[in-house]
């Protein structure tokens, strides 16, 4: 139930960017990151490696997070003005060990413009004292630390690698997050500060991402790409608008119903508006799928009454969780997201029905905290290839085992 659990600590961050000059596009087809469940340390989200740094580029594990848009690890920089140095866990970056690092000084438009509203601070005691930002998280949660720029060196695919320089990150120098919170966060949303946006800019302006079964064990991996995807991409793909506002950071859809067992719920309009307060979004960094209050009523009802035959058991993440004794995938109505142009997600049962515990199977649902959007959680995207295609505004799923014979790390 950990990896649950920590799902509650787990809100998107709002944020406003520009989307600024693209940069030359490199002729290799693709750039590749591997992907892996973190559910071996108990954590219900996807890992990304990241190599930082210069001569020798230093390896942490990163969440990879499309509702965010700063890249940062735990990271010690001894500096007049920087915050206090103060882990919860994972491995830490010693800026003092590469030449490459460099921090962004307050005084400058990079801090006193470009990274207001990616949470930089306003303390400023002298023009060269390092950019401060604190990452603040639901349930009295953060990150802090200060900006910098620094080298990242990324796989190609075929073995070869390439180095990106001046690429922002930040250094949190302190971090009150849940264990077993691994190193970091890959920023992958929608902004000029985003790792995928300073990689798509090169390679074809998308990126991609196959999520093997969130229960994996750590060395079944799959790859997070930008370009032109070379696994699990397949054959039979459907595509729907992908909705981007330089006004914040999410990958919206345009949703417009939900079924279960071939009959669509009646669930008022407006709750999929975006430009209402409503709306979905897909994020690889929240565990379990939330719905918006009148979207959740709806397909609760739908499938508790499908349900009352198993003993009802009480958990703390999900509404209704029963012994699974006796229990068969075939007996479960399908469970189908509707886009306004005619796409259809129809997940994984094991998508929507659960495993929390030995014997205990959940809903796989929860409403937001606060607020009316829904979000679209990684188990209801594991099985299925995504295919972020920035320079056309769409997203492109499928089916996939999300297998690898042979995947490089």
């Amino acid at each position: 139930m950990q990896l649950l659990e920590n799902d509650n600590a787990r809100r998107t961050m709002l944020s406003s960017h520009r989307l600024g000059q693209r940069r030359m596009m490199i002729q290799s087809p693709t750039a590749e990151i591997p992907l892996r469940s973190g559910a071996s340390v108990g954590h219900g989200v996807f890992y990304v490696s990241f190599r930082i740094g210069s001569p020798h580029p230093q390896k942490f594990v990163l969440v990879a997070d499309t509702a965010s848009d700063l890249t940062w690890m735990n990271c010690k920089l001894l500096c007049k003005g920087c915050p206090e140095f103060n882990f919860s866990s994972g491995r830490v970056f010693q800026a003092k060990d590469s030449p490459s690092f460099q921090t962004i000084p307050c005084g400058g438009k990079t801090c006193q413009e470009d990274l207001v509203q990616s949470f930089a601070l306003p303390d400023c005691p002298t023009p060269d004292t390092p950019c401060l930002y604190n990452y603040s998280y639901y349930g009295d949660r953060s990150a802090s630390g200060v900006f910098a720029n620094e080298t990242v060196t990324v796989g190609l695919h075929g073995h070869h690698k390439i180095v990106l320089y001046h690429v922002l990150f930040g250094c949190t120098e302190s971090s009150r997050l849940p264990p077993p919170f691994p190193d970091g966060v890959m920023g992958l949303g929608f902004s000029s500060i985003s790792f995928a946006m300073r990689l798509a800019d090169m390679f074809g302006n998308k990126f991609s991402y196959c999520l093997v079964d969130h229960l994996s064990p750590s060395n079944l991996n799959n790859y997070l790409s930008f370009g032109e995807p070379q696994h699990s991409k397949p054959q039979k793909m459907q595509y729907t608008e992908l909705i981007l506002h330089n006004s914040d950071v999410f990958y919206w859809v345009n949703v417009s119903g939900i079924s279960v067992g071939d009959k669509m719920l009646n669930i008022p309009p407006e709750t999929w508006n975006i430009t209402n307060g409503g709306g979905a979004i897909i994020d690889s960094g929240t565990t379990l799928t939330l719905l918006a209050e009148a979207a959740y009523a709806a397909v609760m009802d739908a499938f508790i009454g499908t349900l009352t035959k198993f003993k009802k058991v009480e958990m703390p993440v999900t509404e209704f969780c029963f012994e699974a004794t006796g229990f068969q995938e075939s007996s479960v109505p399908n469970f189908v997201i509707h886009f306004a142009d005619g796409a259809k997600l129809e997940p994984l049962v094991k998508s929507y029905i659960i495993d929390a515990a030995d014997g205990i199977k959940c809903l796989g649902f929860q409403p937001p905290q606060k607020g009316d959007i829904s979000i679209i959680g990684n188990i209801m995207q594991q099985g299925h290839y995504w295919e972020f295609d920035i320079g056309r505004s769409k997203l492109g799923f499928g089916p996939s085992s999300c297998i690898l014979t042979n995947p490089k790390d």
